[in-house]
This record gives structure tokens, sequence and C-alpha cells, in this order.
């Protein structure tokens, strides 16, 4: 299964369609982009980014709905596991097959 991410677009550079890319920031973390796909792309808007090309724009409504979802999903990750290892699960080499 992959996972697309969204992130905002910092810069675009270069004038041939094919070959514009930029930095994309996701969080704190910040990737170099292909553009190609998204050849109207600006640095202000929301990319859902696959393997290293941006593969659609979203608006600014969508961005904040997936990346909500993103923080929901952390948040419930950290509730469900702690220091001590996941809850509800058996202890390692107990009840695997």
């Amino acid at each position: 299964m992959c996972l697309a991410v969204p992130g905002r677009v910092m810069n675009v550079v270069g004038d041939d369609p094919l070959e514009r890319f930029g930095q994309v920031a996701f969080g704190g973390v910040v990737r170099r982009v292909n553009f190609a796909y998204v050849p109207d792309v600006a640095p202000g808007d929301y990319v859902i980014v696959h393997v290293g090309f941006a593969i659609s724009r979203l608006d600014q409504e969508a961005a904040d709905y997936a990346l909500g979802l993103i923080t929901e999903l952390e948040q419930a990750n950290s509730e469900r596991f702690s220091a001590d290892g996941p809850a509800g699960l058996p202890p390692p080499g107990e009840g695997w097959t």
C-alpha cells in the first residue's frame, strides 16, 4: 500500500513543464518534488506527492481536512502505544502465529 501525503509548495524552479521542480514542506520535513504532472502549481499551493512527483493540487479546505485526519491518527496511535509497548497485544513470542 502506498501513502500520498499533502504538502505545501515552498518554491518552483524551471520553465520547461517536464523539468519543473521545487521544494514542498510536509510539516517539518522539506523535500524536492517534480511538478511535471501539475504544471500550473505555484508557491503556497498544496499538492499530493507520491514517489517524488506532485500528482495533484488540493484546495486549502481539502488539505486542512487531510492534515487533520493525519493528526487524529497520530494522536490515536500515541494513545494506543505507550513506552511499555502496544496495549492489548500479547508479549513477543506469546500468541503470535
